[in-house]
């Protein structure tokens, strides 16, 4: 699903804060996993630990590497959307380009669909 786009350059935790993103999961008690960016996002949303002033320990490590699998498809997914030339080029509303997005993710779901015959 792809969430309204706003305009400018927004920050990941603006975007999710302008959608209510950290409430509702909080609401329904549903725990996400974020990146770096998500620092001070609430409770529900995992971030991985950040590495200064100090080494991180093995056990801290091994959890950042734990929630870097996790979040692995999610990161596929963005990264397959971006390789879509047409989103680089984009000059248009953002109401419109939302709706690009999702016919994007319709063409690409069909494209991975096995091939009968």
């Amino acid at each position: 699903m792809a969430s309204p786009a706003l305009p400018g350059a927004v920050h990941d935790l603006a975007a999710a804060r302008h959608h209510r993103i950290p409430d509702l999961l909080a609401r329904h008690g549903i725990a996400a996993y974020g990146d770096a960016a998500y620092q001070g996002a609430g409770p529900h949303i995992a971030v991985p630990f950040r590495r200064w002033p100090r080494r991180l320990s093995r056990n801290q490590r091994i959890v950042n590497r734990s929630q870097a699998r996790n979040r692995a498809l999610g990161e596929r997914a963005v990264a397959i959307l971006k390789c879509w030339r047409l989103l680089a080029k984009l000059r248009c509303c953002p109401h419109r380009a939302t709706a690009i997005i999702a016919a994007i993710r319709v063409l690409q779901t069909i494209e991975e669909q096995p091939q009968r015959g």
